[in-house]
């Protein structure tokens, strides 16, 4: 029989363990150029251990999911939150940059299996209308970390050394390991894992990636988010360096981003069911593409701070009413294989987000030109594969 009531323990574990996430990304985003003096680098160069952390957790999405169904929940959350932690205290030991990178890129990759398997442990537990239910409660909590992180990161960093904030990760991963460790049950008895078998995996990959309307999908998707990717990477050196913002102040810009998010999200709850995920998707496509012309207009007319951050808060707003639509869509057309399916646009949506990231950091940043052209190119090339890809074949579904 399946839990029907957690306790208020079994709830916060969960929250924590969904927020080691995006604290790991966001917490740092403000000291992005004192990392670059004291490592004597330029300032480009830093984004690029985002967009590294970002490459790792999307091949770890792969990874761990099939691992945990053969090997338990449990071992694998706690073998990823603890070289996470570890990790973290290595990167306060850093002198170069490369070695900044490589240590990233770990963290991102093992950082990958307790968000992974937080849902697959979920599902052990709970019948469908009660997983649903606690969800939405963990999303919420969620929400919370890219509210908090870049704040209190900016915070930090006016007080403390930048390593302060990866002794912050450390600890915050120890904890949640002892949690773990003597409050969780092992959800998944041995009885009913699976063995691995990596070919009957990569089969259900390969059906995916042959539907045009998958893939439709899964681009209009990862280049929305790869549009939020291009601001996360460089929007602190623009913010900070370019239009004079106090770093301490930078995750208030952050915040504002996360609140119109919540804000869309809640009111596409509220209308989805009555308006449909295709219109739910098109809508939010539609709203991007008109924030990113707007930041190009900013771009070409440097209209300067406050014309890019309503652009930027619309832009980054809409991109979860966009991955929400475009994975339910997924998820309604292959339901025997969802799981799998999750996987694969999960790490496509990273990876593409990661290369995006990468590709922006090579341009010098002496303006707010090489983001906000980036994020409307983003969005224009997402919305015309979703045209080209989904539109076009749409009497197929």
């Amino acid at each position: 029989m399946k839990e029907s009531k957690p306790d208020i323990l079994f709830i916060l574990i969960m929250g924590l363990l969904s927020m080691l996430t995006p604290l790991a990304i966001d917490m740092y985003l403000p000291a992005f150029v004192k990392i670059a003096n004291d490592l004597q680098v330029s300032e480009e160069m830093i984004p690029q251990t985002l967009a590294l952390f970002t490459l790792g957790f999307a091949f770890g999405q792969l990874f761990w999911g099939p691992l945990s169904d053969s090997f338990g929940r449990k071992p694998i959350i706690l073998i990823g939150i603890l070289v996470s932690a570890i990790v973290s205290l290595l990167i306060t030991q850093i002198q170069h940059i490369e070695h900044f990178y490589f240590l990233r890129f770990v963290q991102g990759f093992f950082g990958a299996s307790p968000a992974v398997v937080t849902g697959a442990l979920l599902r052990d537990l709970f019948a469908k209308n009660e997983f649903a239910r606690q969800m939405s409660m963990i999303m919420i909590v969620t929400m919370i970390a890219p509210l908090l992180a870049p704040v209190l990161g900016g915070h930090l960093t006016q007080w403390f050394h930048w390593h302060i904030i990866f002794y912050v990760l450390m600890g915050l991963g120890l904890f949640c390991a002892l949690l773990v460790f003597f409050q969780l049950p092992e959800t998944l008895p041995v009885a009913k894992r699976s063995p691995l078998r990596i070919g009957n995996v990569l089969k259900v990959y390969g059906t995916l990636l042959r539907n045009r309307l998958v893939l439709g999908y899964i681009f209009c998707n990862s280049l929305s988010y790869s549009g939020m990717f291009c601001f996360i990477t460089t929007g602190s050196i623009v913010y900070t360096k370019l239009f004079g913002v106090a770093p301490e102040h930078f995750g208030y810009f952050f915040l504002l981003n996360i609140l119109v998010m919540m804000t869309a999200t809640s009111l596409n709850g509220k209308f989805v069911t009555k308006i449909g995920v295709e219109k739910s998707l098109r809508l939010g496509l539609s709203i991007q593409l008109a924030a990113g012309g707007w930041l190009a207009v900013c771009g070409i007319f440097h209209l300067g701070l406050w014309a890019t951050v309503v652009g930027v808060s619309m832009f980054v707003g809409l991109v979860s009413v966009v991955s929400s639509s475009a994975n339910a869509a997924i998820l309604d057309m292959y339901p025997q294989v969802a799981g799998t399916a999750n996987s694969l646009t999960g790490m496509l949506r990273f990876g593409i987000g990661s290369v995006v990231g990468s590709i922006l950091s090579l341009f010098a940043i002496q303006s707010e030109r090489p983001m906000v052209f980036a994020m409307g190119l983003c969005i224009g090339l997402g919305v015309l594969s979703y045209v080209l890809l989904v539109r076009r074949n749409y009497r197929e579904l």
